[in-house]
């Protein structure tokens, strides 16, 4: 048995998207930017994945703009708020710890521009609170910026609650929404959101496509130059394949969203229970506020490199950790946020479901996953240590 749990990687594009994704190839291949019927076809195509977009995150098509993927989007996000904060003279930017590193690395680019942030510590539960980011915010505060729901540990910020505080205090606010977008409803208009920030691969979309979400009297900053493609503020022919297959997939997650969150949870709190019950095991983040198909656990006493080999061998495709540091040795920066020891976080495992997984194929991980477990610990020295007495068990 094949099964794939790590979805928070990257899914498999569904048969809706791909299905949208091929008439763009052959046939309405023109340039959108050409006055003639083929540029015209395109750019019909384009403004109706637009539409789909805003109607799905309660926005403007106007406010919609196409980028190459998540990471993108945010950098320009929050370049654009840096600058428009600039201009002000507030150079303050409050964020987290866990963000990824999307954020995380374009706010130190902006430290060495001379701005300031201030990143918050991350609760037990993976939660960040209003009430933490009210304290943060200065008068100089030009952004606030917290991820909607965490790439690792799945926890769901209150973003209703700090959009609503950012907009009192006259705060932008921008949210990466790259884990929530097409499995939590989101309603940018609602929740006070300025800037936000998704990826089609994550719902089973194409590769290669981000949307930036700007609230209309919001300036974008260009990270790319060139033509005038997206209304001068993203050059580049846009992708219409990739553009109409994320429209495509993004409404067919949103027109099943219900449902399938219905169903990822009852799933994924099937796992919980099953690998909570084995020893020395602790779960990382909040057992319900979290993504429906988010599983993330640290097993005491073993690596999660040498877990995930040996859950490979049995063919389960799995994580320890965020797909874009996967080749680091270092623990994640998500659980050492979190407050898990280094030696701790070591053994983590992200089990990551979508819509296509079952129930057999979760019965079927625990059924193995004890045993590896298991088998791992009895060969491990440290295990020896902490089972004898001579190592105290931190979990």
């Amino acid at each position: 048995m094949d099964i794939y749990v790590d979805n928070a990687a990257t899914t498999a594009m569904s048969d809706t998207a791909l299905a949208a994704m091929l008439p763009c190839f052959q046939q309405d291949y023109g340039n959108p930017s050409s006055l003639h019927s083929p540029g015209q076809r395109a750019a019909e195509k384009l403004a109706e994945a637009r539409s789909i977009f805003a109607r799905g995150l309660h926005a403007r098509p106007e406010e919609i703009t196409f980028t190459s993927g998540g990471s993108e989007a945010d950098n320009q996000a929050l370049r654009s708020a840096a600058a428009l904060g600039a201009r002000k003279g507030k150079r303050h930017i409050v964020s987290t710890k866990f963000e990824h590193h999307a954020i995380l690395h374009t706010l130190q680019a902006l430290e060495k521009e001379g701005f300031q942030v201030t990143l918050l510590d991350i609760p037990t539960d993976g939660v960040v609170t209003a009430e933490a980011v009210a304290a943060a915010i200065r008068p100089d505060t030009c952004l606030v910026t917290v991820m909607f729901a965490n790439n690792e540990i799945g926890t769901v910020q209150p973003i209703p609650e700090i959009g609503g505080l950012c907009r009192e205090k006259g705060v932008l606010f921008h949210t990466d929404a790259v884990q929530a977008a097409g499995h939590l409803p989101i309603d940018v208009t609602a929740m006070d959101i300025d800037l936000l920030s998704l990826s089609a691969h994550k719902f089973h979309g194409p590769k290669g496509v981000g949307v930036l979400y700007a609230r209309k009297g919001v300036p974008l900053v260009n990270v790319i130059y060139g033509g005038a493609q997206e209304r001068g503020k993203r050059a580049g022919t846009e992708n219409i394949p990739g553009i109409c297959g994320a429209a495509a997939a993004f409404d067919e997650a949103c027109a099943h969203m219900e449902e399938n969150a219905v169903r990822l949870t009852a799933l994924r709190d099937k796992l919980i229970a099953g690998l909570m019950a084995i020893p020395h095991t602790v779960l990382n983040g909040d057992a319900v506020r979290r993504l429906p198909g988010n599983v993330n656990v640290c097993f005491e006493g073993i690596e999660g490199e040498s877990l995930l080999l040996k859950l490979d061998e049995r063919g389960i495709a799995a994580s320890s950790g965020s797909a874009c540091t996967s080749g680091s040795l270092d623990p994640s920066h998500v659980l050492l946020a979190l407050g898990r020891p280094h030696e701790v976080a070591h053994g983590s495992l992200r089990l990551s479901l979508s819509s296509y997984n079952t129930t057999e194929e979760v019965d079927y991980i625990l059924e193995v996953l004890p045993g590896i477990v298991a088998y791992l610990r009895d060969i491990s020295p440290v295990w020896d240590e902490l089972e004898t007495g001579r190592r105290p068990h931190l979990i």
